[in-house]
């Protein structure tokens, strides 16, 4: 049985999945360009009511997408990025 993968990039502080890849480096490069956009403005704006004082935890989760529900296979914290400007977490783009 083969095992079907996705990397899924999702916002750890506010349990959001922001988008599904084939592989990690497809999600990598979202993500670097998210770091170059403005960190109060969509997609990085936080949804939340307090997002001025708030921001985005973005990890990239890969899964097995042949199991139901889908499995955690692996889980990296890569990106955040508020006020402050973004700042690579883990993986070095």
């Amino acid at each position: 049985m083969a095992i079907d993968i996705a990397f899924v990039i999702e916002d750890d502080l506010h349990s959001q999945a922001e988008g599904a890849f084939a592989t990690f480096d497809e999600a990598l490069a979202e993500l670097r360009l998210r770091a170059v956009l403005p960190w109060d403005q969509p997609p990085n704006q936080a949804p939340c009511a307090g997002w001025e004082g708030c921001g985005r935890h973005y990890e990239v989760v890969e899964y097995d997408v042949s199991a139901v529900p889908w499995r955690r296979l692996g889980r990296w914290s890569v990106l955040r990025i508020d006020a402050e400007g973004p700042r690579w977490t883990g993986t070095n783009p």
